[in-house]
C-alpha cells in the first residue's frame, strides 16, 4: 500500500523543478524544501494607480499613529496645568505645527476616503480595472480637497492666524 505525500512536501515539486541546477534563478527552495516560483519584482509589474493608493492608504495609517501620539501629548499638557498647555499650544500653533497638523488632517482625510474606497469593494461594487482606478483616484483627489476645505475654513473663520 502506497501512502501519498502530504502537501508541501517536496517530493510533490514536478520533476523538472526538483532539479538543483535551475540557472534562471526563476526558482527558489523554501525552508520545508519544497521548491517555489520566485514572485515577480516591482519592476516586472506595470504601475498602478491601485497600487498607489493602496501605499498612500498603509502610509496614512502610520501617519495617523503619530498623530495619536501627539494628541495624547496634548491630553498631558492639559493635565499638566496652564503652563505646560500654553508651551504645547505655542508649539503647535506655530507655522510648524501647523504644518504637522495640516499633513495629520490630510492623512486622516486620505484614510477616511480609502476606507470608503475599500467599503465599496467589500460590497462588490468596483471591481473592475476602470473602476477600481476611477475609485482610486476619487478616494485620493477627494481626501485632499476635504482636507484643504477643512483647513481653509479654519483660516477664514479665524481660528486659526498664521
Amino acid at each position: 500500500m502506497s501512502i501519498s505525500p502530504l502537501p508541501g512536501d517536496a517530493s510533490n515539486d514536478p520533476p523538472h523543478l526538483a532539479s538543483s541546477d535551475d540557472q534562471t534563478g526563476r526558482f527558489v527552495v523554501q525552508p520545508n524544501g519544497r521548491i517555489r516560483p520566485l514572485s515577480p519584482h516591482l519592476q516586472i509589474w506595470r504601475w498602478h494607480v491601485t497600487m498607489f493608493a493602496s501605499i498612500l492608504n498603509r502610509m496614512t495609517g502610520g501617519a495617523l499613529s503619530v498623530g495619536a501620539v501627539l494628541v495624547f501629548v496634548w491630553l498631558m499638557a492639559l493635565a499638566f496645568g496652564p503652563e505646560a498647555y500654553a508651551t504645547f499650544i505655542g508649539w503647535m500653533g506655530s507655522p510648524l505645527g501647523l504644518f504637522v497638523w495640516f499633513g495629520l488632517t490630510l492623512a486622516l482625510c486620505l484614510h477616511l476616503t480609502g476606507g470608503i474606497r475599500h467599503l465599496i469593494w467589500d460590497a462588490g461594487r468596483g471591481l473592475s480595472p476602470k473602476a477600481a482606478d476611477t475609485l482610486s483616484w476619487a478616494s485620493m483627489i477627494g481626501g485632499v480637497v476635504i482636507a484643504v476645505a477643512f483647513w481653509a475654513l479654519l483660516f477664514s473663520s479665524g481660528r486659526v492666524v498664521l
